[in-house]
């Protein structure tokens, strides 16, 4: 499961840095703008960037722990461990 888990975050490491990488760099030039409703635009992108650096590291760190501690909790309990 351990193998599997490395495995499948691997594949997924590229496509996601890619993508947060386009997103990110489209909301920059948002949030360094000055022009007219540039406040309330800020105030949208703030919270994308956020998410956007958060949500793939829990994708791709936070998920696949949760799933191996679940899987080896449920062995234990079944008494296969």
């Amino acid at each position: 499961l351990k193998e599997a888990l490395v495995a499948g975050t691997v594949v997924r490491v590229r496509p996601m840095a890619m993508t947060v990488t386009v997103v990110i760099v489209g909301l920059l030039p948002i949030m360094w703008s000055d022009g007219t409703g540039a406040d309330v635009m800020k105030r949208i992108a703030a919270p994308m960037i956020g998410g956007m650096v958060t949500a793939p590291m829990a994708a791709m760190l936070l998920l696949p722990a949760l799933v191996w501690f679940l899987a080896r909790y449920r062995l234990k309990k079944e008494g296969t461990v």
